[in-house]
């Protein structure tokens, strides 16, 4: 049964808890395990998850059930923090900034959602090492004072899992959340898994309100400011990666044009926008601009030559370049990037048998980007397509918790002590 709250939303019945207690180093409990490990995967988890990978710091609370044939999840807390206007005159994310504002919200948002989540109210004694605690946050002085000073009166809140973000991102923002993990881990005693940001993405579709019904196998389509990437999916937790940009992300291209239209910072939500007035006005066409690598045999993307073209655009035009043209030239760009991702996904449906298609990320905020895909699924009866809605589409600690809770199913508890951050991590 479909289970769904909006955020923050408070949960009048009794949480239901595990009736077994975790074991960190049990093996893992896949769902053909004995009946005792099928009950157990049947019952619900309470799973605290951890955002902190580029510029937003989020936290969640979840309930989640179903195993890995049918989860569900019912969302009982959902904090987020955005650092986005901080970042704006630097035209993107500048990374220690973004670390230290990690390091400022996390506190805040855990009682933040805690307390929405009506787990505050805990009066359990909590017993640590303080040495130890302060050890994990060496680097983040300030998350160090703010943790030690307020955890002890958080008690130990009814958590089965804690899932963190490990990668890929900005290193340094993700160890932030990976320490505050790891911390909250020793303290409370509870579990933990690490969680790739990308699996968080695709794993998004499965907490809309109406319950998604993902057909294996499925195709996904990554489309973010960092990432653009098609991967095959076999099934949760099974992966194959069939292209990815060679050089600019998707969305890392939309914001690069903006920036060269003179847009304010994201420049991609400000290019769509001029996209959409100049088709309200049915302005002309400008010359077209290019469409990189939409004629290559392999399922690859290229964005850089697209916005090679707009900046030698801009400079022909001089002082020239009036509204009108930024209409226009915003336009041919979200069409040229809408025809490369519809055209590269086209390619991989016929050339493998997929049932469901997931499109996520920011990107796919975008509603011409998501029109185009709602036709597109139109010509492959019955491929179903699944996208977030436009605040899960970008990066959250909901889609984290939802990961979370499927790698736990898959392969079990990690060891916090081996838990790391890392950049570059893939699929």
């Amino acid at each position: 049964m479909w289970r769904f709250a909006s955020s923050f939303h408070t949960h009048s019945a009794p949480l239901l808890l595990h009736k077994f207690p975790i074991d960190h180093n049990a093996p893992p409990r896949l769902e053909n395990n004995i009946k005792k490990d099928i009950v157990q995967v049947s019952l619900p988890m309470n799973i605290l998850s951890i955002e902190t990978s580029c510029d937003e710091t989020g936290i969640s609370i979840i309930e989640a059930e179903g195993g890995l044939t049918r989860p569900s999840f019912e969302i009982h807390a959902n904090t987020l923090t955005s650092q986005m206007k901080l970042h704006e005159k630097y035209g993107g994310v500048f990374p220690s900034l973004a670390k230290r504002e990690h390091s400022k919200a996390l506190m805040p948002l855990l009682e933040e959602a805690l307390t929405h989540a009506k787990h505050f109210q805990n009066t359990e004694t909590v017993l640590f090492e303080t040495q130890k605690i302060a050890d994990l946050f060496v680097r983040e002085p300030e998350l160090k004072q703010r943790f030690l000073k307020r955890i002890n009166t958080l008690g130990i809140p009814p958590i089965d899992l804690i899932a963190v973000t490990t990668g890929p991102g900005l290193e340094p923002a993700l160890w932030v959340g990976v320490n505050f993990a790891r911390a909250l881990s020793r303290v409370w005693k509870k579990p933990i898994v690490g969680v790739n940001h990308m699996e968080g993405h695709i794993a998004s579709v499965l907490l809309e309100k109406e319950q998604p019904i993902i057909n294996f196998n499925a195709l996904a389509l990554l489309i973010s400011g960092g990432h653009t990437e098609l991967v095959e999916v076999d099934a949760w937790g099974s992966y194959t990666l069939l292209g990815a940009t060679r050089d600019d992300a998707v969305g890392e291209a939309f914001d690069k044009i903006g920036r060269l239209l003179g847009l304010p910072y994201p420049g991609g939500p400000e290019v769509s926008a001029l996209a959409k007035i100049a088709r309200q006005k049915n302005l002309p066409p400008i010359e077209p601009l290019p469409r990189p690598m939409l004629g290559s045999r392999d399922l690859d993307f290229s964005f850089s030559g697209l916005k090679t073209a707009v900046r030698y655009r801009i400079r022909d035009l001089k002082s020239n370049l009036s509204d009108t043209m930024r209409m226009q030239i915003a336009r041919e760009t979200e069409d040229a990037i809408t025809q490369i991702l519809i055209q590269k996904t086209e390619k991989a449906l016929s050339e493998r048998n997929i049932h469901s298609l997931i499109v996520a990320g920011g990107v796919i905020a975008n509603t011409h980007i998501r029109d185009a895909f709602n036709r597109l699924v139109q010509k492959y009866p019955p491929l179903t397509l699944h996208t977030p809605s436009a605040t899960l589409a970008t990066d959250n600690a909901l889609m984290i918790g939802a990961a979370g809770y499927l790698k736990y199913m898959r392969t079990g508890a990690e060891d916090p002590e081996s838990l790391t951050a890392t950049g570059t991590l893939e699929l």
